[in-house]
């Protein structure tokens, strides 16, 4: 199974949005959403059923026995998170705390202790030959990497498909990483602006790392000519491919906000993507 992972240096680039379009002018028998912090691309995949969902246990979460605590005070001087409240009793702000263990190390009267915490959820809609996996972390959790690795695995043990398409997190912190791992080809969709080609020349030199091919996009193309033909010269002079360029369109606006992607209305955006699609299989699928 080939698998394509979509990026960009930022949200609101139109990742997504191209995501959705490539799934649908492929028919994708396996997609994932890896996204983890923010996953959205379940809005419009158009499952009519409820997910298969599973609790996902990152770091374990410090936990201080009132009955046991003398309020000696190590814990809280040693805590480098500040998760740790002094008050009546002591107590820890699962939000803040690292699972670092420190406090349960230090705490003479065996007062804290290291528990298995739920950090948020993994989801599988698997229709026979129709596979989606993401998955949702709570809010102030770690191990954003280890989740999406689990998003990937889910999918692939359930996928029976030749092409998977993958929405990754944007920049290019611990989700990219692992969602980097394992792909076969990514694509950049990235935006003319200064800050744009920044955004695009980090994730090539993160790509880089794992020696994966990258292919280049613009969103919204037309909101700045000059930029937009810098990111192509830089595309030349770095030898990526440059695999189209897609116009500002409010139509494009619109079917998202109505849950659709722009492949399934006629409009500028739509056509262009499509062009984006096959010169980006054809680089995926070589023929001969």
């Amino acid at each position: 199974m080939k698998q394509l992972l979509i990026l960009s240096g930022k949200g609101g680039t139109g990742k997504t949005t191209l995501a959705g379009a490539f799934i649908k002018f492929s028919q994708a028998k396996a997609m994932a959403d890896c996204d983890v912090d923010a996953p959205n691309l379940h809005l419009i995949t158009n499952f009519d059923y409820e997910p298969l969902e599973s609790d996902y246990y990152g770091l374990p979460v410090a936990n201080i026995d009132p009955n046991l605590c003398t309020a000696c005070d190590l814990c809280r001087q040693h805590c480098r998170f500040g998760a740790i409240e002094k008050g009546e009793a002591y107590k820890i702000d699962t939000y803040a705390c690292e699972g670092c263990g420190v406090c349960a190390l230090v705490c003479p009267f065996d007062a804290v202790e290291m528990q298995e915490s739920v950090s948020g959820n993994l989801m599988l809609w698997d229709q026979k030959e129709r596979v989606f996996s993401t998955a949702k972390l709570k809010m102030g959790r770690g191990t954003s990497g280890l989740l999406v690795s689990r998003v990937k695995s889910q999918m692939k043990a359930a996928a029976r498909a030749d092409l998977a398409i993958i929405d990754g997190s944007p920049g290019i912190g611990c989700p990219v990483i692992a969602s980097l791992s394992g792909v076969d080809m990514v694509l950049i969709v990235t935006e003319p602006s200064l800050s744009g080609i920044s955004d695009m020349d980090r994730i090539i030199k993160t790509a880089a790392g794992f020696g994966l091919p990258c292919l280049v996009c613009v969103n919204k193309y037309d909101t700045n000519l000059e930029i937009s033909e810098k990111i192509k010269s830089y595309c030349k002079e770095n030898k990526l491919e440059f695999v189209g360029k897609l116009p500002y369109d409010v139509e494009a606006i619109e079917a998202v906000n109505q849950g659709k992607t722009i492949a399934d209305i006629d409009c500028e955006a739509g056509r262009a993507a499509k062009e984006v699609y096959e010169n980006t299989m054809n680089l995926l699928f070589p023929r001969g």
